[in-house]
Order: structure tokens, then C-alpha cells, then sequence
């Protein structure tokens, strides 16, 4: 029997690759994007959804769909994310609050129904940044997104604790990936959405410890 894997954000970027990699590896996999449509994948394992994470109503149709069409996921990669205010050096209020309603809230409150489909000994991955570290934090630019992604960290350690010896749950950094979140990442970034998916896979099936923040670029532990 095929794992079942959901990924949202799942229409370009390091989610797009992610997809790809997932039914290479035998996979059936779930996929959101906004639009519902997912250009590029023809699959018989895929499963296109439509969600804007950002909206209430949308999660709650998307949950009614997952529940009616899915008895079980293996595997929740939480990928979908925005970032607005990246380089930005002053937080400015509309997209401080459109990023914690897609990085932080979204993604939590369409996680919270979901737990109860995940496999025992499934996994939840939550993709976030080096950039929400505290510990190696020494910039002043991109506020919003920056502590999006340590209360996405935060997240990671209370379901770890929740869910301890049932569910492995982890935080991720992807790498400085080419993806349009910010338009100098296309030509700047060290590695292709391929090159980090293939890493990120690699942590999926290692015997990584719940709870962990692992950088998928160089291999090793982050500092919180």
C-alpha cells in the first residue's frame, strides 16, 4: 500500500519539487495550491486541492474534502508560506499580518484537524527558515517573516511534546533555495528547488528525532 503524503504550497518552488519527488518515490500524493490546479504533475497518485491557507472558509472546505476522500496520511509537509516583508528593515502592518495569517495561523489551524488522520508513526514537517533561529539571529530586515517562522518553531516543539512516541513532528530548513518568494533568490540562491527537495527527502527517511530543527543544506542540527 502506497504512503500518503499532503504538501501544500504545492504548485511551484520547493513544493512543486517536493511533489515530484514524492511520486518518484512511490508516494500518492495530496497537493495544494490556491487556484486548485497543479500544472506539470499527470499522475495517477496526485491528488490536486484547492486551499488558500489563509482563509478560514477555504480550510474548512479543504478539510471536508481530505475527510471525505482519505482514511490516513503518512506524511503532512506543512511547505506553504509567504514572505513579503523579506529585506525589508521596518514591519509594515498589512503584510505583518498577511504572513502570520499564511505561515503562522493557517498553517496551524489547517494542521490541528488533520492530526487525527496521521498514521501512528507518521510524520509532520514544518518548513521553516534559519531565519526564525534566535540563537544565530544577527540581521534586522524581514521582522515579519522572521518571526513567523519562530512561532512556526515554537509550534514544532509543542506538537512534538503532544505528540510524543506516536508522531514524529520536525522543523526544516530548506536551504537558500531559487523560488520566487523573493525575486533575488532566482539568480542568488545556492540551490535548485530539486536540489533541496532531494535533501529534504533524505531527513524524511532518516530516524531523525522528534523535535528536531535540521538544516537540509549543510546536513546538521540548528540552534533554536
Amino acid at each position: 500500500m502506497k504512503k500518503v503524503a499532503l504538501i501544500t504550497g504545492a504548485s511551484k518552488g520547493i513544493g512543486f519539487a517536493l511533489t515530484k519527488k514524492l511520486l518518484q518515490e512511490n508516494f500518492f500524493v495530496i497537493g495544494t495550491s490556491r487556484s486548485g490546479n497543479i500544472e506539470g504533475v499527470e499522475d495517477e497518485n496526485f491528488y490536486a486541492l484547492q486551499l488558500d491557507i489563509s482563509n478560514t472558509e477555504s480550510i474548512k472546505s479543504a478539510h471536508e474534502e481530505i475527510f471525505s476522500n482519505f482514511k490516513r496520511i503518512d506524511l503532512l509537509i506543512n511547505n506553504a508560506g509567504i514572505g513579503p516583508d523579506l529585506g525589508m528593515q521596518t514591519p509594515e502592518k498589512e503584510s505583518f499580518n498577511q504572513t502570520f495569517d499564511v505561515n503562522v495561523t493557517g498553517l496551524v489551524f489547517f494542521t490541528e484537524p488533520l492530526i487525527e488522520l496521521v498514521n501512528e508513526n507518521g510524520i509532520i514537517l514544518n518548513v521553516s527558515s534559519k531565519m526564525g533561529s534566535l540563537a544565530v539571529c544577527e540581521s534586522t530586515d524581514s521582522i515579519a517573516y522572521r518571526m513567523s517562522k519562530s512561532a512556526l518553531n515554537m509550534y514544532t516543539k509543542i506538537l512534538s511534546n503532544r505528540l510524543k512516541n506516536n508522531i514524529r513532528v520536525a522543523t526544516i530548513h530548506p536551504g537558500w533555495v531559487q523560488t520566487t518568494i523573493i525575486e533575488s533568490n532566482l539568480e542568488n540562491a545556492r540551490l535548485t528547488p530539486k536540489e533541496s527537495a532531494d535533501n529534504m527527502f533524505d531527513f524524511l527517511t532518516s530516524e531523525f528525532e522528534s523535535g528536531a530543527f535540521w538544516d537540509s543544506e549543510t546536513g546538521t542540527d540548528l540552534l533554536w
